[in-house]
């Protein structure tokens, strides 16, 4: 995704995203590579849940959002739906900076299979993910 196309491509799916659940979450797009994609989140009070960590389904969305945007990049101008999330939380996580790193492991057709992890400013692994996801045009 280097060129310029791939630049634009890229621009216009994060200004798309702005007012949609990524923007509202806080999502930011740091890194994209041939294979992989960095998304962090600098997490605050309102992603937190009672017991002062970060809720699960803050970080379940944030390893599926990474991942639909490796998918989107693999697969530009094609349309594609999450089929299946799997996850699993590793240690708790506190406010502050997540990173999370997202490829796909498998390509077949209109199905692409996803994994992704997420690390905290200590670089300590916080969640992993698998996904499934469908190309539904």
């Amino acid at each position: 995704m280097e060129s310029m196309e791939g630049k634009q491509y890229i621009e216009s799916l994060t200004k798309a995203a702005e007012p949609t659940f990524w923007g509202y979450l806080g999502c930011e797009l740091t890194a994209i590579q041939t294979d992989e994609v960095v998304v962090t989140l600098d997490t605050k009070l309102h992603h937190l849940n009672l017991m002062g960590i970060v809720h699960g389904g803050v970080l379940s969305s944030l390893m599926d959002n990474a991942m639909g945007i490796a998918v989107m990049i693999r697969r530009p101008g094609e349309a594609s739906v999450t089929s299946n999330l799997n996850v699993h939380f590793v240690k708790p996580a506190k406010k502050g900076l997540l990173t999370v790193t997202a490829k796909i492991v498998h390509e077949t057709g209109r199905s692409l299979t996803t994994e992704s992890r997420i690390v905290d400013c200590d670089h300590e692994l916080v969640a992993l993910s698998t996904g499934s996801f469908r190309i539904t045009k």
